[in-house]
């Protein structure tokens, strides 16, 4: 276990925007760093970094928290595990207490299967620069590929002996259990029941994953022979998804970010090949089919895509039919296409690196417009073909999201394809509409199946109507609570209050208020259980508390999605009131807006019994206190300046 002293210091040491920057690619906006949450899928970032306060909060999906939180999300850390990866970014050493064997079993299961995919990696990279097999094979091959001794070093390539079990046998002599090489892929247990090393023979490709860990290999055959697949992978694992994975993208993460824009190729040796032309913003799908979460992926650096293919004509319209995904989430396509025979390893160590970039910036060009140029020069003059491709043209063009950037591509492909561009708009309204359709009666038809009839289509709707009431009761105690976690230190002197912390005279405010919402009545009732132990609680308080739920309402909050632009009063003049301008106003405000429903609801109550009771004595006895609580609210609404309808 962590002590206390050096989890303090970690928390002390780290910051928000450089973890989650990491990940990240955030940009300005206000106060706050804005960018695509990495948690689920967006086009329109919602995303928010506060430093000043050291947390996130996504408005999108909820999620949010500090630095240790971010890494426990993304990484699917535990507690420990978070602390020491933030321990080890910014070279905290750590200082444990002694834990027991049930602790260190739960929190080292996951990691000894990263610890294995290390040692494996450190395994093949030892016999590719050590052995005599290893130098012979495997690094001959690297290096008459043309690829320098930094690249192979920066990528940590590496040979895997054609030994049954030499990975195997030098684990388990380094005390690695038979169970972990297993679970990573990096052996196979054959029917005997006898293992074997999955990658034997092969020049080794490690997978990184975004922090720089090991968690999959590709391996590549020297061998001739037709029925030896030329790559093997590592198979799905608790630390490897291949369809979450980018290759390169560890490598390449800060250059996409620093340039704005992704090299997207095919295979291991096109990344090692651009980066040696010092081109180091390129990944690759590692020879699978393009997925919606690796696209994502790459939407959390930059929106700008630019695409390196083989001259291969077969290759690529199949990859055209994929490629249509990127634009549907929204970011912008460009496509490098190489001469017949060439792709973008053959192509650089053919030509060099220096006309190797030459030749990416001069052949780069939208996506649309490549797209729709290959397909008319396969069509010729065919006027069924070439309709064909007008409409899967159109059908690309209508899963753009951006409309101004669809009509602009709809512009120039009337100019290339010889058609109105009525005819185009039409076409891509149709579309769009029948996709509209599709959509809605895909809802209708899940509701069909799980058996709710079609206006509880509509049901959030009508429960917003049914539980107005309550919900703004919870929004108010929430707003009570907000200015207490934003502004409970500071100290003020109003009226005959002579320095005092907004806290405390909250506090003092609600001796007559119960709360109803049961969150809410948390915080409240801890707040004053540390004013009345002499301490003021902090808002970093809240949002690191144990309790989960209270963490999560505390950094709601915090946060807001809304920046005010200065051009308000610089271009428009116009002022907008900040509520720390009138503190006083801000502070009561929200305490008699609070007590305003509460004595709404005592009003109420009170006419219900008023109605129900048959005894005379009673009833006047009832009546009188609803005269004197109409009091209290007509004195609490001249306040709040309301007006009361009688």
């Amino acid at each position: 276990m962590i002590n206390r002293e050096t989890i303090d210091k970690i928390m002390e040491t780290a910051r928000i925007e450089e973890v989650v920057g990491d990940f990240v690619n955030l940009k300005k906006r206000g106060t706050s760093l804005i960018g695509n949450c990495p948690f689920h899928g967006e086009k329109t970032p919602s995303f928010h970094v506060s430093v000043s306060k050291g947390i996130y909060k996504c408005f999108g999906c909820g999620k949010g928290g500090d630095s240790v939180r971010f890494v426990m999300e993304h990484e699917k850390y535990s507690y420990p595990e978070a602390l020491k990866f933030l321990a080890q970014k910014y070279n905290i050493e750590v200082e444990e207490t002694v834990e027991t064997v049930q602790d260190v079993e739960a929190q080292n299961a996951r990691e000894s299967l990263y610890i294995v995919s290390q040692f494996a990696a450190n395994y093949f990279e030892d016999q590719l620069w050590n052995s005599a097999e290893g130098k012979a094979i495997g690094l001959s091959y690297f290096k008459e590929r043309g690829f320098r001794e930094d690249i192979i070093k920066k990528f940590n390539l590496g040979y895997s002996p054609d030994v049954w079990d030499a990975l195997i046998q030098d684990a388990i002599k380094s005390k690695h259990a038979e169970e972990y090489l297993e679970k990573t892929g990096l052996a196979i247990r054959n029917d005997k029941a006898k293992l074997y090393d999955r990658f034997r023979g092969r020049v080794m490709f490690p997978i990184h994953n975004f922090t720089g860990r090991i968690i999959g290999f590709g391996g590549r055959t020297l061998k001739t022979d037709k029925n030896v697949p030329k790559y093997v992978n590592s198979p799905e694992s608790d630390i490897y998804h291949k369809s979450s994975v980018l290759y390169g993208l560890f490598h390449a993460k800060k250059a996409i970010r620093d340039t704005d824009n992704c090299y997207l190729v095919e295979g291991y040796a096109d990344v090692l090949s651009v980066h040696q032309a010092n081109i180091e913003n390129v990944v690759a799908s590692s020879g699978t089919s393009l997925t919606i979460e690796q696209i994502r992926l790459i939407g959390r650096f930059t929106q700008n895509v630019t695409i390196l293919y083989d001259g291969d004509a077969a290759g690529i319209k199949a990859s055209l039919r994929g490629l249509d995904m990127i634009l549907e989430e929204g970011l912008n396509v460009k496509v490098v296409s190489f001469p017949a025979g060439d792709d973008p390893d053959s192509y650089m160590h053919k030509v060099g690196a220096g006309a190797f970039k030459v030749y990416i910036e001069e052949n780069r060009q939208d996506f649309i417009l490549y797209k729709a140029n290959i397909l008319l020069a396969e069509a010729g003059k065919d006027p069924i073909k070439r309709a064909g491709i007008i409409r899967d043209i159109v059908e690309s063009i209508a899963k753009i999201p951006d409309h101004i950037k669809a009509s602009v591509f709809i512009r120039e492909c009337s100019r290339l394809l010889e058609v109105e561009e009525r005819i185009l708009v039409s076409e891509l309204n149709t579309m769009r509409a029948a996709k509209l359709r599709k959509g809605s009666s895909t809802n209708a038809r899940q509701a069909q199946q799980q058996d709710l009839p079609p206006e509880n289509l509509f049901a959030d709707e009508v429960q917003l109507v049914a539980i107005e009431t309550t919900a703004n009761d919870a929004l108010q105690e929430q707003e009570i609570v907000r200015l207490l976690l934003t502004f409970g230190h500071e100290l003020v002197s109003w009226d005959k209050i002579d320095n005092m912390y907004i806290g405390s005279f909250i506090m003092q405010n609600l001796t007559d208020v119960t709360f109803e919402n049961e969150l809410c009545k948390k915080i409240i009732d801890h707040y004053r259980t540390e004013i009345e132990n002499g301490q003021l609680p902090t808002t970093n308080h809240f949002i690191k508390s144990e309790d989960r739920d209270i963490a999560d309402l505390a950094i709601t909050l915090s946060s807001t999605p809304y920046t005010l632009s200065e051009n308000w009063y610089n271009k428009h003049n116009i002022y907008v009131r900040d509520e720390t301008v009138n503190l006083k106003a801000t502070i009561l405000g929200g305490l008699y807006h609070l007590k305003k429903r509460k004595v709404d609801k005592i009003l109420l109550d009170l006419l219900k019994e008023i109605k129900m009771e048959n005894d005379a004595i009673n009833q006047e006895i009832l009546m009188q206190r609803y005269a004197f609580i109409k009091n209290v609210e007509k004195e609490i609404s001249r306040f709040l300046g309301s007006v009361i309808v009688k």
